[in-house]
């Protein structure tokens, strides 16, 4: 399984983006942190800058679709195979860029696709 990025990462314990980290890093899933505030979470650094992440697999969504406004084209630029909407975050206009550039979209939560077996 390739590297997941959480973006909208938070060092706040009680954000769901906190939670997701925690749970990938249980399931020994590779994880990457994008968030605004720093901090580590389970070992993972939340890096600030974009251009610090490569060979990313899977984006799971952790911001409101007017502030990914400001990030379609760098989130695209990572070339993920996949981009997955948290309940939320669903983006109609953004899921239709990613279609178009060939990335896969899942409008899913995280969590659950992790307590699931299916992520």
């Amino acid at each position: 399984m390739g590297k997941t990025l959480v973006f909208g990462a938070s060092p706040n314990p009680s954000r769901y983006s906190n939670i997701a980290i925690k749970r990938l890093v249980e399931n020994t899933i590779e994880t990457e942190a994008f968030g605004v505030r720093p901090g580590i979470v389970s070992g993972i650094q939340i890096k600030n800058k974009l251009d610090e992440f490569q060979n990313i697999d899977t984006v799971t969504l952790y911001i409101n679709p007017k502030r990914q406004q400001g990030y379609y084209g760098q989130i695209v630029d990572l070339k993920p195979r996949r981009v997955i909407f948290n309940p939320g975050t669903e983006n109609r206009e953004f899921q239709n860029i990613l279609e178009e550039e060939g990335i896969q979209v899942e409008n899913a939560c995280t969590l659950v696709l992790l307590a699931t077996g299916q992520y």
